[in-house]
């Protein structure tokens, strides 16, 4: 009894706040996302924190954090509420209570009274006896006195959800067909000893009352499909659901070594990019790469291209691999498809501290302006911008010892005392001039300009990698550059 066709589109995304955002989340909010909104249906934000000893407020307020940075809009949810609120769980207990009644008093759950010592004891003997090793129902069907004998010794029961004797058959919207039958699926546990709900039981109530059609999440939930499934059916039963929702399990997203990618891997933390300088729209579009594509030929796009374009259908249920390099080249292309406006404004961060080097006042917003465009088309990240600009507002370069060592070769220092004299009879506001002036040094020296301009790179600006030189040389000033050069020279020739 999946969600009718045409009937509107209601998905949520529900994270726990434990620990950092990671980006298989994001992934996963990604699509839910772009699914609402490709079908103008609605995503609900709801926030699983029934685990008192892991969640925590910080993690918490990280996640709405990191919603409103990715640019995920949602329509119900914290912070603006909706028909069906509270939509935190750890503010919903009283509702889960309710429906684990109801469902002992059917018949659909029953308490257990097994300690987990004889659970593991007979979980081994049917391994060692080549039988399924789930539950095997010793409390399905226990008598008034057994019931009686095991409260006198003080046990304190689990609630079990009783799994129906029957094949359970769906299709999942990125797997196809999948069957599941009774000895793969055990009774499962729903309410702890100490009476707190177990997310088998709040997640799909949550789900149900929430009315969402369509549970887009990944495939590590893929085996427990079939339990909310059989629950989902007790619940219509009870007036609680409507209808079971339609199933798509995302792929694994996997890291180095072919492994799935961990919260404990460090390319796993949405922080990182955050700090690294990434665009929310390059970062999103390299993860809806991971499982999905616009067009065979087309992996750059729009967040709105994206949703005119998405269909679950279209997501592949093979695993996919975390690539950074491919991440930061797909977020260099959106970093240029950026007005430069907007990439100026984009880099402020970097360009305060804690991250500049410089003084505040030697900042110069002129100087800035005039290197953005050359910068703009170099960046893989925006807090490359740092190092890259460095040299206009520090007071000497920062030179990097391994450049030094790299460009100041044996007659450097004959190079550049010709360089000088060149640069200086130079047009300052031409950097096709002082190009030409370089040009001239180096053939002075027998060299070509790929070798003459590396001392007087790493001479004004620190390092033999950069922005580009003469365009640099003309907006850093005649003054400093030549000043630069001539400590250069001090130091080779000291």
């Amino acid at each position: 009894m999946a969600s009718a066709p045409g009937s509107p589109v209601r998905v949520r995304f529900c994270p726990s706040p434990t620990g950092n955002p990671h980006v298989g989340l994001v992934r996963t909010a990604l699509f839910n996302w772009a699914f609402a909104r490709h079908h103008q249906g609605t995503l609900v934000f709801r926030i699983e924190d029934t685990d008192a000893a892991r969640d925590s407020e910080e993690s918490y307020g990280q996640l709405l954090d990191a919603m409103r940075w990715l640019g995920f809009d949602w329509d119900e949810g914290p912070e603006i509420g909706g028909p069906h609120a509270p939509y935190r769980q750890s503010q919903r207990m009283d509702l889960y209570k309710d429906v684990a009644e109801k469902l002992l008093a059917a018949g659909h759950a029953y308490r257990c009274y097994c300690s987990q010592e004889e659970l593991d004891t007979r979980r081994d003997a049917a391994r060692a006896a080549g039988r399924p090793s789930g539950y095997d129902g010793h409390c399905r069907d226990l008598s008034a006195a057994r019931v009686a004998e095991y409260q006198a010794q003080g046990r304190a029961p689990i609630v079990r959800f009783r799994m129906p004797d029957e094949t359970i058959t769906f299709t999942d919207l990125v797997r196809g067909e999948l069957t599941f039958t009774p000895e793969n699926v055990p009774d499962y546990g729903i309410v702890r000893a100490n009476g707190a709900p177990l997310y088998t039981l709040v997640n799909p109530v949550d789900d149900a009352l929430m009315e969402i059609t369509h549970v887009l999440r990944g495939e590590d939930l893929l085996s427990s499909t079939p339990r909310q499934i059989a629950l989902y059916k007790a619940l219509i039963e009870l007036g609680i659901a409507k209808e079971i929702p339609s199933f798509g399990h995302l792929p694994y997203v996997m890291g180095e070594g072919n492994k799935k990618l961990s919260k404990r891997d460090p390319e796993s933390s949405l922080n990182l990019y955050r700090e690294r300088g990434f665009l929310p729209e390059g970062l999103l579009n390299y993860l809806s790469l991971l499982g999905w594509s616009l067009s065979a030929d087309q992996d750059i796009f729009t967040m709105s291209e994206m949703v005119a374009a998405f269909d679950i259908a279209d997501v592949n249920p093979n695993p996919a691999r975390f690539d950074l390099k491919k991440c930061e080249a797909i977020n260099a292309d959106h970093i240029r498809l950026l007005d430069v406006k907007e990439f100026t404004e984009r880099c402020r961060p970097w360009l305060r501290a804690p991250f500049a080097p410089w003084a505040p006042e030697d900042f110069d917003e002129t100087k800035w302006q005039a290197i953005a465009p050359h910068a703009q088309t170099r960046l893989k990240v925006l807090s490359e911008i740092t190092d890259n600009v460095d040299f206009l507002f520090l007071a000497e370069p920062a030179v990097d010892e391994a450049s030094w060592t790299k460009a100041m070769k044996e007659g450097s220092d004959a190079l550049l005392v010709t360089a000088r004299e060149k640069l200086d009879a130079a047009d300052w506001s031409s950097p096709e001039s002082l190009k030409e002036a370089v040009l001239a040094a180096g053939e002075a020296h027998g060299l070509k300009l790929g070798k003459a301009q590396a001392p007087v790179r790493v001479a004004v600006t620190g390092r033999t990698v950069g922005l580009p030189l003469f365009e640099s040389l003309e907006i850093l000033g005649k003054e400093k550059a030549l000043s630069r050069i001539d400590a250069a020279l001090e130091k080779l020739t000291a």
